[in-house]
């Protein structure tokens, strides 16, 4: 006869689930470049002047007892943090909200956090979003500098690094000293493989060791945060002290229950909150930064950077963007010596007036200074292809 009984499926509506209460997650991820550079006071306005030393007088030995003693002078010049906003809204229904067995927006605020770490560090290291009223990204910044080194030449990673004309070597070149590093989580690898000339690993002694990631002493960073981009950089070194932010308006959390969400590109009404039962969680976040790049008796033109970075097999593809300055003489002439500092990257004409920066596609605002003449200013539109500008200085 048929042997009956109550089965797991019989019995599946009365069986009880056992719930974890808690989310399997990774730890969120803060901001690389806000951990390592240095932080100033907050900003109280949109705005922030830095006074930054711009030119150094000289001394001059004197001719005999009654030699005629020279003069010199010593200038300043201003470099500005501009607070950009970051910003989210996340809306979820009421029912939602009240249903739910975990707080939810205790659970959203730190991946928010970690968000805007992450968008922090990809303009700031990589121009990724960069806002308009920012200066050029630290990669720009190196790259007018000079201060790319190709991952190419049949160069080893130690080279490529720490041995001459390697990063670090850019970096003090233009007189300073490297204070931190970061790179992909897959450069590991590629320091792991790296031996000594006997063949022994530089950075593991055993493979039960754990590695400690260290170039000349100096620590090195993996970033998990999902914001470096191993396609422009294989490794970033600089002087971290060198670069400074400041908070506009820290990270600012507000729970909304009335008022409209707009499509940013539509302008449509996308949620009535008061209307839909919603409820929504506005997180806010403004902040600038800077590379002032002071006059210093190795970089006494300030075109030197403190930063410096290691290509790729396939360098990202710039344009370049060629300034010529003359002045507004009958019959122009060119402007040799003239500063042009194209969003913070900054450039000396040579003899034919001439300077090349290489540029990503973008628009680039750029200043042109020159002793004895009245500054001028101009956009660089880079698409994909060289662009040629030329501006006129008139003598003061």
């Amino acid at each position: 006869m048929p042997v009956n009984n109550i089965n797991r499926t019989d019995a599946e509506a009365l069986i009880r689930e056992q719930i974890v209460s808690s989310i399997f997650q990774d730890a969120p991820k803060q901001s690389t470049f806000m951990s390592m550079a240095r932080k100033l006071p907050n900003m109280t306005s949109k705005q922030t002047r830095i006074r930054v030393l711009d030119f150094l007088p000289t001394a001059y030995w004197v001719d005999g007892d009654t030699g005629m003693k020279q003069t010199t002078r010593q200038a300043w010049d201003n470099v500005y943090l501009t607070a950009a906003e970051l910003a989210v809204i996340v809306p979820i229904p009421e029912s939602v909200f009240d249903d739910a067995e975990m707080d939810i927006f205790g659970e959203i605020t730190p991946r928010v956090n970690e968000a805007i770490g992450a968008r922090v560090d990809a303009a700031v290291i990589f121009g990724d979003n960069r806002p308009k009223e920012w200066q050029a990204d630290i990669i720009t910044l190196a790259r007018q500098a000079g201060n790319n080194v190709p991952a190419s030449g049949g160069k080893d990673y130690y080279d490529l690094t720490l041995g001459e004309g390697g990063v670090f070597s850019k970096v003090e070149e233009d007189g300073y000293a490297v204070t931190g590093a970061i790179g992909p989580m897959t450069l590991k690898a590629k320091l792991r493989g790296l031996r000594d000339t006997t063949g022994q690993p530089i950075f593991t002694r055993t493979p039960q060791d754990a590695a400690r990631y260290a170039l000349d002493g100096t620590p090195i960073y993996f970033p998990e945060n999902g914001a470096f981009f191993p396609e422009i950089a294989q490794l970033v070194v600089g002087n971290f002290s060198q670069a400074v932010y400041a908070i506009r308006q820290d990270i600012t959390v507000k729970i909304l229950d009335q008022g409209v969400i707009q499509d940013p590109t539509t302008k449509e009404i996308v949620y009535n909150l008061a209307q839909q039962d919603m409820i929504a969680l506005r997180v806010v976040f403004r902040m600038g930064w800077a590379l002032p790049n002071p006059a210093t008796r190795i970089n006494e033109d300030r075109t030197g950077c403190a930063f410096a970075y290691l290509e790729p097999g396939t360098p990202v593809t710039t344009y370049t963007a060629t300034v010529t300055v003359k002045d507004n003489e009958e019959e122009p002439n060119n402007v040799a010596g003239a500063r042009i500092d194209c969003a913070g990257a900054k450039l000396v004409t040579d003899e034919g007036g001439q300077a090349v920066f290489n540029l990503r596609p973008g628009v680039w605002p750029v200043k042109v200074t020159k002793r004895g003449y009245v500054p001028a200013s101009l956009t660089i539109v880079v698409d994909k292809e060289a662009v040629t500008q030329e501006v006129t200085l008139v003598k003061q």
